[in-house]
């Protein structure tokens, strides 16, 4: 009953992120006005607000003009519904869950804005860092030195991974937002989850980059591809499940 409440909890919360997504990088308001049709203006109505399941009624359109509307919409309903419902399958009601769980919804919004628009707001990232430091030693879970030097290596690693990308390819390989963002992961992880986090990121970012570029879908011949989601990802995979993610890897290998 506890998970299943808060799935229902989180999906209609996820309907609030869906608003910081859209208004937060372009300076608007995510309490004024309320949500309408981006096409053709009317206010959407409560109850075809209603997470999940206006979209599905509605067969994904605006009812008033049949505008269809993004399935970015129900994806991010459902992402939030289930975060909170896994971590507290993980680890039950605790400090973890009043931690992990406001830290989830700050990188569902940073990675849909980051594949939207491609920047990681300073508005969450720079802020998230000191509530990292703050708030995970605060509630016992690691302490302020490892947390801050957690901030330092993921931050420091990627910057040097920037350094490099622009001495070898003399582009950008990597922004100042996802330094940021791996900082701030840093900072609420702490620096034992840190190379696992990092290795999970760049794994699953080259495994899909491959696929967009075999694929040819890339975004007009450009073959970056943001980085925000990778690492959102594998910070979430190692909150989660790091220890059965090691256990696994030594297992196969034969080691530890």
């Amino acid at each position: 009953m506890a998970i299943a409440g808060l799935f229902v909890v989180g999906c209609i919360l996820g309907s609030f992120l869906n608003v910081v997504i859209y208004r937060l990088p372009r300076g608007q308001s995510v309490v004024r006005p309320g949500s309408k049709c981006p096409r053709c203006g009317v206010a959407i109505r409560w109850y075809d607000n209603v997470p999940v399941l206006s979209y599905l009624l509605l067969r994904g359109k605006c009812r008033d003009c049949g505008e269809r509307i993004n399935a970015r919409y129900p994806i991010v309903e459902l992402l939030a519904g289930a975060v909170p419902a896994l971590i507290y399958a993980r680890y039950g009601p605790g400090p973890e869950l009043a931690l992990y769980w406001p830290l989830a919804y700050a990188l569902i919004v940073l990675s849909f804005v980051d594949l939207d628009l491609r920047i990681l707001p300073d508005k969450i990232t720079i802020p998230g860092i000191a509530v990292g430091l703050i708030a995970a030693p605060l509630l016992g879970l690691e302490t302020f030195w490892n947390s801050l030097i957690g901030a330092a290596v993921a931050g420091g690693a990627l910057y040097l991974i920037a350094l490099l990308g622009a001495a070898v390819f003399r582009k950008e390989s990597m922004g100042g937002g996802d330094i940021k963002l791996a900082a701030m992961l840093g900072a609420f992880a702490g620096w034992r989850d840190v190379p696992l986090m990092l290795f999970l990121a760049f794994f699953s970012g080259a495994i899909v980059g491959l696929v967009l570029v075999g694929t040819h879908r890339t975004r007009d011949g450009d073959h970056a591809v943001p980085f925000g989601p990778f690492l959102a990802l594998g910070a979430l995979a190692v909150l989660l499940w790091g220890d059965v993610i090691l256990h696994w890897y030594f297992a196969l290998t034969g080691r530890g």
